[in-house]
């Protein structure tokens, strides 16, 4: 139950950062400081239910998963929203990172 929790927990995370990081671009393409604002109390919404996942599991490892998470979240946003390109070398980097979560979690 504990490592549902945990998982529950770190996904909540992971979204509100990704909306974070939007907002943070949307904020530099628009020039908006509304947007700005918004990743800022984005981003403090999914530290805290971060910090709340320390609860069912180590640091080292709710680190690297929601680092993981973050960063596969982030990178599927900006090929799919924002166009952006990803080399063979960030592809392989990405691919490494999906099997440090699934041999974190065993």
């Amino acid at each position: 139950m504990s490592n549902l929790l945990f998982l529950v927990l770190i996904v909540l995370a992971v979204v509100f950062e990704t909306v974070a990081d939007i907002s943070f671009k949307f904020a530099h393409l628009a020039n908006k400081q509304i947007w700005l604002w918004l990743g800022v109390g984005l981003y403090t919404i999914g530290t805290v239910i971060w910090a709340f996942s320390l609860r069912y599991e180590l640091l080292s490892k709710a680190i690297s998963v929601f680092t993981v998470l973050n960063l596969i979240a982030v990178i599927l946003v900006g090929v799919l929203f924002f166009q952006e390109q990803l080399s063979l070398l960030n592809k392989v980097g990405i691919g490494l990172g999906v099997l440090a979560v699934i041999l974190m979690q065993m």
